[in-house]
Order: structure tokens, then C-alpha cells, then sequence
């Protein structure tokens, strides 16, 4: 559960499941660092990133998803154009539905 400094400071707060053995190792390293294994976990997720931004593939894979994400604003962009082309508010009145079975309704 986040407290209400975390809050204010925009972090989230992660739970994770370490064994028995690597938990022992981490809060060794903490220890021996005058550290906490939250400080140990925030190296490691930094180092981690920092690798992440000088992979290749990675780099390419986010391109791809950049480019997606460009395409899929310029159609929704398009849709609204076209939806609103005349310049003017939709209106109100709705078109008329047929009832059931297809038929319209007699004047």
C-alpha cells in the first residue's frame, strides 16, 4: 500500500516475489553497501534500463510501435474530419429506424 509521501512524490510501490536464496544474497549486498534491498532493486531497474536504451532491437521494436501509433492518431484524425466535413455540429434529430422484421413504418 502506498503512504501519503509516495503519493505526493508520484512513486509506485511494486511487491515482488524473490526466493529464499536471492533474497538472502540481495539483503546481504544491502548490508554490506549500508544499503536497503529497495535501494539494491532501484540500481538493478536502473542499470536494466539504461542497457534497454542501447539495444538495437529494442530501439527498432519502439520505431515499429512509434509508427503505429502515428498511423492509428492520423485515421482516427481522418474519421473525425470526415464525420464532421461540413464545418457545421452534428444535429440533433436522428434518422428514422425501421421496425422490426425490416419493415418501415406506414405514413
Amino acid at each position: 500500500m502506498s503512504t501519503p509521501d509516495e503519493l505526493s512524490r508520484g512513486v509506485k510501490t511494486l511487491g515482488i516475489k524473490l526466493k529464499p536464496d536471492v533474497h538472502a544474497q540481495l539483503s546481504f549486498i544491502a548490508q554490506l553497501r549500508d544499503g536497503t534491498i529497495t535501494d539494491e532493486i532501484q540500481i538493478a531497474i536502473a542499470e536494466h534500463i539504461a542497457r534497454a536504451k542501447d539495444d538495437p532491437d529494442l530501439a527498432s521494436k519502439a520505431a515499429e510501435a512509434r509508427a503505429e501509433i502515428e498511423r492509428e492518431a492520423q485515421a482516427r484524425q481522418q474519421a473525425i474530419a470526415t464525420l464532421f466535413a461540413d464545418g457545421g455540429e452534428p444535429t440533433a434529430t436522428r434518422p428514422r429506424r425501421s421496425t422490426k422484421g425490416g419493415d418501415t413504418p406506414s405514413a
